[in-house]
């Protein structure tokens, strides 16, 4: 469940954590932030300043988001790539995979 739950809300994220990452993490994250960004400039008045919403401008970044979305579960879905199970690439070393699917209550445990 958090799988497609986490391709849909943050793609990059996604790939990181399931998919062959050095593959295409960044392009996807370029789609997504742009996406993100186009539906902050269309709720803004877009590229011709309107007054009310650009919806066009909206839809486009919608679009960018459903693109990076659907990258995503391609790339997950298709990872055989051996070398890309032995070695984590380092656009996402920032992510620790442990953390996330570790137990908080035992993190909590830890510290005392």
């Amino acid at each position: 469940m958090l799988r497609p739950l986490l391709t849909l809300l943050a793609p990059p994220l996604a790939v990181c954590l399931y998919g062959c990452a050095r593959c295409c993490a960044a392009p996807i994250g370029v789609f997504w932030l742009s996406g993100i960004g186009a539906m902050i400039y269309g709720a803004l008045g877009g590229p011709a300043s309107l007054a009310t919403t650009s919806w066009v401008t909206v839809l486009l970044g919608i679009g960018l988001w459903v693109l990076a979305s659907v990258w995503a579960m391609t790339v997950i879905k298709n990872t055989t790539d051996p070398q890309c199970e032995q070695t984590r690439s380092p656009l996402c070393q920032v992510v620790n995979t442990a953390d996330i699917h570790s137990n908080p209550l035992d993190e909590v445990k830890r510290f005392y």
